[in-house]
């Protein structure tokens, strides 16, 4: 638990500011300082999900990384190419949501992460540009800042999982780890 002494006039007294604030959570191992925090929903951040950087995955051209999983979500195939087919990523999610008569895939909460970790890596192998933004952000603490989203962000509380964030540091490393053993993917200078 992190405990802030304020110095009043007269004497010094602990507040605690309870788990809300607890700094030596996984989520917060390094400085909040450290930390880069973005949106996944905005189409001009190279790190979102409505970046709209195509790429190949899964025999399928994918105009953003949030058609690709919200299609995965689902075994139907005509359901995966009708998100597919969305003119936006923020209407692939609407489809995606739209689960009235079809549910998600039974094995969905263990596999999101992994078709996440693949069409986010996937995506920065075919785009230079994709692989320079994740790359230049160093070591930074990436942080997704969705208030209401406690499993790929990190929720209002700043409690959540944050799983695209150590999703995209994941593929950040494995990236430096492609770099020094010179492995070149579509899309790189080298082709």
């Amino acid at each position: 638990m992190f405990v802030l002494k304020i110095k009043q006039s007269q004497a010094n007294s602990a507040i605690d500011l309870g788990p809300s604030f607890n700094f030596s959570s996984p989520m917060f191992a390094t400085p909040p300082e450290t930390a880069h925090f973005f949106s996944r929903f905005e189409t001009d951040n190279l790190l979102g999900t409505h970046c709209e950087y195509s790429f190949l995955l899964e025999e399928a051209h994918w105009p953003t990384v949030e058609h690709y999983i919200q299609a995965m979500q689902y075994d139907d195939v005509k359901r995966q190419e009708h998100i597919r087919a969305a003119p936006t990523a923020t209407e692939a999610t609407r489809r995606g949501k739209k689960r009235f008569f079809q549910k998600t895939r039974r094995d969905w909460a263990g596999l999101r992460r992994v078709y996440m970790t693949r069409a986010v890596y996937t995506r920065a192998m075919t785009h230079l540009e994709i692989r320079e933004a994740l790359l230049a952000t160093a070591n930074e603490l990436l942080v997704e800042n969705n208030q209401y989203d406690y499993f790929w962000g990190c929720g209002r509380d700043r409690r959540g999982e944050n799983q695209y964030g150590k999703v995209l540091m994941e593929v950040r490393e494995k990236l430096r780890q492609d770099l020094a053993g010179e492995v070149v993917g579509p899309g790189s200078p080298a082709e």
